[in-house]
């Protein structure tokens, strides 16, 4: 998806959409209580819908009034003015509006026992041409192994495994002073702003607790949170498990400090892993072991999977719910995708990076809230264009719900990438490539020939 012109086709249908939408979803109102009114001038309104759909022109606010093509009835410091404000409470907008879909539009088309999650996941707000931006820090990019300047964008989502909301989020800067490289704005420590820039110099793990909070506080529940190992401490998992009262399925850190109560002894993951025959063949997984963790000693279910770019290596995954089969923990950790799915969406297509150049951490927060305002609405389109039972009433009661991720879907995905990737880069014909998906598929064990064919 890229800019679409102000001179398209579709440009009134875009508008009428995006009306829609925030009317639908009751934006005004939830501006208005996250303090973002005002008595009289221009209203908020227009300045939100103008900043939100500077996606779908082709010119920036600065191109459009250098080019004279800037027709609205503020100037761009009115705009400055709404994005520095440091009363807006930006968290708690997301988490509203994300509160008002997944309650009314989202879970009404899905059962009951369909397994929600909670997702969380941290990015890298990369602001590598910044120097004097409030609150910049030197982050450490796990994509590239190199130190970067800019922010990690911590970020609770909620997935029903067919739709992803994301939820709110936080710009968390250095925890420590060695790697801040701006000092933050001085504000009173009672006010937002000042909560605000403290919450972004605390730990992932203490913010994530808080993100969580609020979300449920607002009325958004799941069956489970889910994360990767960065987070996996057991101090995390007791934590949520006795204070969220949420079952956690994630990825185990193979660390030799982390340890978990096994056969009356604590032992590391490294440990446990070699002291137990793992299934041989072609098993979904290797082993499946019970295990506590924590002062509190939570009972969890340890799973390990073959590592499928490393043969040799292995991956494990920790629920504790321990009523969940292992297949069906492997199931419910895969949502985890959708996060890296909406990252890369932001990133790629909504301008999340390259739209705000502000040096504001408040003004940096309200551009991230309205990239994820945008995310949501083409979330809800999205789910509005492949489920039926949105139609009409009718339909809703006639129709199923729609399939959540299977095993087979995601066999059909890799083949069809692989065939893909095997046509482009060795040019064979549509015959040879028939032959060699034929003698590929027919190497498979069986249960994989068997989803290949239901897919």
């Amino acid at each position: 998806m890229s800019s679409i012109p102000r001179n398209s086709k579709n440009e009134n249908h875009i508008l009428d959409f995006v009306t829609n939408f925030i009317t639908e979803f009751h934006i005004s109102k939830l501006l208005f209580k996250c303090n973002a009114g005002k008595e009289k001038g221009i209203p908020v309104m227009d300045i939100f819908r103008y900043l939100f759909n500077l996606l779908f022109s082709d010119r920036s606010m600065y191109m459009q009034q250098k080019t004279r093509v800037f027709k609205e009835a503020f100037s761009k410091n009115t705009v400055y003015r709404f994005l520095n404000s440091t009363r807006t409470n930006w968290q708690r907008f997301t988490t509203l509006l994300s509160a008002n879909i997944i309650n009314d539009f989202m879970k009404p088309l899905t059962s009951d026992e369909r397994k929600d999650v909670f997702i969380i996941d941290d990015s890298l707000f990369d602001r590598s041409r910044s120097k004097k931006t409030e609150l910049l820090a030197k982050v450490f990019d796990h994509c590239s192994m190199k130190y970067k300047r800019g922010y990690r964008m911590l970020t609770l989502g909620w997935s029903d495994g067919n739709s992803f909301v994301p939820i709110n989020h936080c710009l968390l800067s250095a925890a420590e002073d060695k790697n801040l490289l701006c000092e933050a704005d001085g504000y009173d420590g009672r006010s937002l702003a000042g909560k605000r820039r403290s919450q972004s110099r605390r730990k992932a793990t203490e913010v994530m607790a808080e993100l969580i909070h609020s979300a449920q506080k607002a009325g958004i529940t799941a069956k489970y949170i889910v994360f990767d190992s960065w987070f996996s401490s057991p101090k995390t998992i007791c934590a949520l498990k006795n204070e969220e009262h949420l079952d956690v399925i994630a990825m185990v850190k193979k660390s030799s400090k982390i340890k978990y109560g096994y056969q009356d002894k604590n032992l590391n993951i490294k440990e446990i892993y070699s002291r137990n025959k793992k299934k041989r063949g072609r098993s979904r997984y290797l082993l499946s072991v019970n295990v506590t963790v924590g002062e509190a000693q939570i009972p969890a279910k340890i799973v390990c999977v073959r590592n499928k770019s490393k043969r040799k290596d292995w991956l494990a995954l920790i629920s504790t719910d321990t009523s969940l089969s292992e297949e069906e923990i492997i199931r419910v950790y895969g949502k985890r995708w959708d996060i890296e799915v909406f990252f890369k969406s932001c990133k790629s297509y909504l301008h999340l990076v390259k739209e705000c150049r502000s040096t504001s951490y408040d003004a940096l927060n309200a551009h991230v809230a309205i990239v994820f305002t945008r995310y949501m609405m083409l979330s809800v389109e999205q789910r509005r264009n492949t489920d039926d039972k949105t139609i009409c009433e009718l339909c809703f009661c006639l129709l199923d719900e729609l399939d959540d991720i299977t095993f087979s879907q995601s066999m059909r995905i890799i083949v069809d990438a692989l065939m893909n990737a095997v046509m482009e880069y060795f040019h064979i014909t549509e015959s040879q490539l028939e032959e060699f998906t034929s003698n590929f598929i027919q190497r498979l064990p069986k249960y994989m020939q068997q989803a290949l064919c239901c897919a």
